[in-house]
């Protein structure tokens, strides 16, 4: 008999209000030259709460959020600012909305994790520990 695994469930997310309708558009935008990624912040836009800008929680990863995270398969822990891809800089810490790291973090708070796709398709578990507002 063989057994399947059950997926694990999205942890709930928030995103502000003007966040979601620009991480929305670029998504829109991004569709043909990063389908996956635009397709993971879609869904994420779609099944999250959407609220305020006032109203959201300051320990939520939003945009311009620096989030420090543990990467479970490899047990890397990073510090990243979220930003929008004019602004993108790994160099300097700061990783695109339109990266598939940075969408995964999006919305998250700490003690939360994501399983969420690398680049090579892999399953990874993004776990937050410590979000600060710019």
């Amino acid at each position: 008999m063989t057994t399947h695994r059950k997926a694990r469930a999205r942890p709930p997310i928030q995103i502000r209000e003007t966040d979601a309708e620009r991480i929305g558009n670029l998504a829109i935008e991004a569709e043909e030259r990063l389908p996956q990624v635009a397709e993971l912040l879609l869904a994420e836009i779609n099944r999250a709460k959407v609220v305020q800008d006032s109203r959201l929680p300051g320990d939520v990863v939003a945009m311009q959020s620096i989030v420090k995270f543990v990467d479970e398969a490899s047990d890397a822990e990073r510090t990243l600012q979220l930003v929008y891809p004019q602004a993108a800089d790994i160099e300097a810490g700061r990783i695109s909305i339109l990266s598939l790291v940075g969408a995964g973090l999006l919305g998250l708070r700490p003690g939360q994790s994501i399983s969420w796709p690398d680049r090579a398709g892999k399953q990874r578990a993004l776990r937050i520990m410590e979000v600060n507002q710019e």
